[in-house]
């Protein structure tokens, strides 16, 4: 896992600033937990950070890369989203944390 650097991350809809001047350092190897009442933006923050939603102004970079044009797909960034994991089986929550991996192994020949 790369780092992850928000400089002065701003998210507006329209008029309607949410998130301003986010500066924030994730270390790689380190566990974050957004934690807030709902509608701080702790969701805004991380469809940003994945690529789902767009930077108004400043920069994100995972790594050395500024990734603010970065399509999602090519992020290597990956969401779970919270009524995934309020579904019945076939899927569990733990599963949809491991099942975009799936997808993503190399076939070896034997």
């Amino acid at each position: 896992m790369a780092s992850v650097q928000l400089r002065n991350v701003t998210k507006a809809w329209g008029d309607v600033v949410v998130s301003k001047d986010i500066n924030l350092d994730i270390h790689e190897g380190e566990f974050v937990v957004f934690v807030g009442p709902s509608g701080c933006g702790k969701s805004t923050l991380l469809r940003m950070i994945a690529g789902l939603e767009t930077i108004t102004s400043g920069d994100l970079f995972i790594g050395d890369t500024r990734m603010n044009e970065i399509p999602p797909a090519e992020r290597g960034v990956g969401m779970v989203f919270p009524v995934l994991c309020t579904l019945s089986p076939p899927f569990r929550c733990g599963k949809y944390v491991v099942w975009p991996e799936a997808g993503r192994r190399e076939k070896r020949s034997d």
